[in-house]
C-alpha cells in the first residue's frame, strides 16, 4: 500500500449499457475504497464523441444505484475536483498536451487520414502489415520531427489541423509493477507514437486519463484487463510529466460460462441470460434484459459478481456487502479469467431469498399480485414456498394454491398415486380430520400419523393423494403446515371438490 490516501475512479464511457464487467469493475473499486477508508470516484470519460448514445450516463447512474455501490464524488454529487464529466473538462487537456510538445516528449503531426492509409497499404505490399507510426517511420511523415520549425509554425497558422502524437523513445523497457499481476515488462519498440490529442479539439483517453487521475488525486488504477496494454504508455506519460503514478491492477476478464473468449454485451439474451444489471431499451425500442427486471436481489447480483475473479480464501460464500468490504484484498485477485456460470448465478439468487425476513418478501410478493390478500397470509405463503423459490415470482408460481383453491391437478400425481384404495383411504382421512380438534401442525401430523398405523398402511398411500386434493400438485412443503394454515374447513372442502373432480375425470 502507497501512503498516499486511497482515491479510486470507475471510469465508463457512456457508449451503450453497462455490462455486468462494468459493474464488478466498479464493485471492485468500491471495495478496495471502503476497506482502506478512501474515496470511490465515478468520472465519465466521453472523448469518443462520435461513440455517444444519449440515455447511457444516466442508465450507469441508475444501475449503480440498484447495485448499492453508489461513489461519494461524480456527476451529480459533492466533491472538489470535479465536474467529472471529461467533455466538461475539454478546457485542461490542452496545456498538458502543448507541455509535452514543449519538452520534447510529444509532436505535431500533420498527415492526411488519407496519407496515413496510403503508407499503412505500402507497407502490406512491401510485407509489412502491422505498420506503425513510430520512433521508425516518424522522420518520413508529415510532422514537427521530420519538418523545419517554420514549416511547423507555417502549417499551423494555415489552419491546417493536426493532432498531438507521443514521441516514444526507441528500444527502452517500460517496466512497472502490477498489484495483481506483479511485474510487467514492455519495450517501446512494441508500441506505437499514440495520438495524445485530436484534431477536434478533444483529447484521447490516454491522455485525459492520465490528467484527470493526476488532478483527482488517484492512487490505485484498477481497471480491467482489456487496459493492460495501455498501461506502459501511461506509465511513460507520467514519468514524462514528472508526476508520481497511482498503482495499478488489471482485472482479469469475464468469460463466457463455455470458457471460450470473453463474455461481451451481444452475449445477454442470446446465452439466456442477462449481462447488463438492469433492462436496456436502445433508440430503436430494443429491448435487452437485466437482472433487476428478472428478479434478482442486487445483493445477489452483487454476490456473484465478487466471485468472479476474487475468492476469500475461505469457504464462505454468501456475504453482505460490508462483509465483502472485510474481505476484500488485491492480492486474493486471479490473474486468470473468471467463467461466468448462469447456474451460480441462480444459486446466489436461493441463498438470498431464503435469508430474507418473510415480511419483506410479503411486500415484494403484494406488488406483483393485482389482488389483496393481505400482508399476513402471504407472510406464511412466503415462509413455507420460499425454500422452493429462486425468484419472488415463484413463491406465488408454486404457492398460489394456499390462497386459491386449485383449477387443475398434476396429471402425473394422478396417474401414479389416485388409484387402487386411494379414494378410500382418502376418505377414511377426511373422517379422522373431521373429528380433530387440536388443527395446528402437531395435532393434525399426529393424528396422520396414528391414521397410517391404525390402518397399517405407508405414508405413500395417503400422504401424495392428500396434497394433490389441498394444492392440485405433486410437490410442496409440509402438509401439515400447509392444512394448519387453510384450516380445517376449507381443507375438508378441498377434500370434497378435489375427490369430486377425481372422480368426473375418471369416469
Amino acid at each position: 500500500m502507497s501512503d498516499r490516501p486511497v482515491r479510486v475512479r470507475f471510469a465508463p464511457s457512456p457508449t451503450g449499457p453497462l455490462h455486468m464487467g462494468g459493474v464488478r469493475t466498479a464493485l471492485y473499486n468500491y471495495l478496495f475504497a471502503k476497506k482502506h477508508k478512501g474515496t470511490f470516484i465515478i468520472r465519465i470519460e466521453d472523448t469518443d464523441q462520435t461513440r455517444f448514445v444519449s440515455g447511457a450516463q444516466d442508465y450507469i447512474m441508475d444501475a449503480m444505484k440498484w447495485c448499492g455501490i453508489m461513489p461519494t464524488e461524480g456527476p451529480g454529487l459533492e466533491g472538489d475536483f470535479g465536474p467529472y464529466i471529461q467533455s466538461e473538462r475539454k478546457a485542461l487537456y490542452r496545456p498538458y498536451a502543448e507541455k509535452l510538445v514543449a519538452n520534447g516528449k510529444a509532436y505535431y503531426a500533420f498527415d492526411t487520414s488519407e496519407e496515413l492509409t496510403k503508407m499503412r497499404e505500402q507497407a502490406k505490399e512491401m510485407g509489412m502489415p502491422n505498420w506503425q507510426y513510430n520512433s521508425v517511420t516518424r522522420s518520413s511523415m508529415q510532422n514537427s520531427v521530420s519538418l523545419s520549425s517554420d514549416e511547423v509554425q507555417k502549417k499551423i497558422e494555415n489552419g491546417d489541423p493536426y493532432v498531438i502524437r507521443m514521441k516514444m523513445p526507441r528500444n527502452e523497457d517500460i517496466r512497472f509493477e502490477d498489484e495483481i499481476r506483479g511485474w510487467v515488462v514492455v519495450n517501446t519498440n512494441n508500441i506505437d507514437d499514440k495520438v495524445l490529442f485530436k484534431s477536434d479539439g478533444m483529447p484521447t483517453y490516454h491522455l485525459a486519463n492520465i490528467v484527470d487521475d493526476h488532478l483527482m488525486e488517484i492512487s490505485h488504477v484498477i481497471r480491467g484487463e482489456e487496459w493492460l496494454p495501455s498501461a506502459p504508455l501511461h506509465v511513460m506519460l507520467y514519468a514524462a510529466f514528472g508526476w508520481e503514478a497511482p498503482k495499478f491492477a488489471h482485472l482479469p476478464l469475464l468469460l463466457k460460462p463455455d470458457g471460450n473468449g470473453k463474455l461481451s454485451k451481444r452475449d445477454g439474451d442470446r446465452l439466456g441470460f442477462p449481462v447488463f444489471p438492469t433492462n436496456w431499451t436502445t433508440a430503436e425500442g430494443d429491448v435487452f434484459s437485466g437482472y433487476r427486471e428478472k428478479g434478482y436481489f442486487h445483493g445477489a447480483f452483487i454476490n456473484m459478481l465478487a466471485f468472479l475473479g476474487w475468492n476469500p480464501g475461505t469457504t464462505q460464500e454468501i456475504f453482505s456487502l460490508e462483509e465483502l468490504v472485510s474481505a476484500f484484498s488485491l492480492d486474493r485477485v486471479s490473474k486468470a479469467g473468471a467463467k461466468f456460470d448462469p447456474d451460480k448465478t441462480k444459486w446466489f439468487q436461493q441463498q438470498y431469498i431464503r435469508a430474507a425476513e418473510n415480511s419483506e418478501l410479503a411486500v415484494m410478493l403484494d406488488s406483483e399480485l393485482a389482488e389483496d390478500y393481505g400482508l399476513e397470509k402471504l407472510e406464511t405463503v412466503c415462509e413455507l414456498i420460499k425454500e422452493r423459490a429462486t425468484f419472488i415470482s415463484d413463491i406465488w408460481t408454486e404457492g398460489s394454491f394456499l390462497l386459491e383453491r386449485p383449477k387443475e391437478y398434476d396429471a402425473k400425481t394422478i396417474k401414479k398415486k389416485w388409484k387402487g384404495d386411494a379414494e378410500k383411504n382418502m376418505n377414511g382421512f377426511k373422517t379422522i380430520l373431521c373429528e380433530l380438534e387440536d388443527f395446528s401442525p402437531e395435532g393434525i401430523e399426529a393424528a396422520f400419523k396414528s391414521f397410517l398405523e391404525k390402518n397399517d398402511i405407508g405414508i405413500g398411500a395417503v400422504l401424495p393423494q392428500f396434497r394433490l386434493l389441498l394444492s392440485g400438485k405433486g410437490m410442496g412443503p409440509s402438509m401439515f403446515e400447509i392444512s394448519a394454515f387453510l384450516g380445517k374447513e376449507e381443507t375438508l372442502e378441498r377434500i370434497k371438490i378435489g375427490m369430486s373432480a377425481l372422480a368426473t375425470a375418471n369416469a
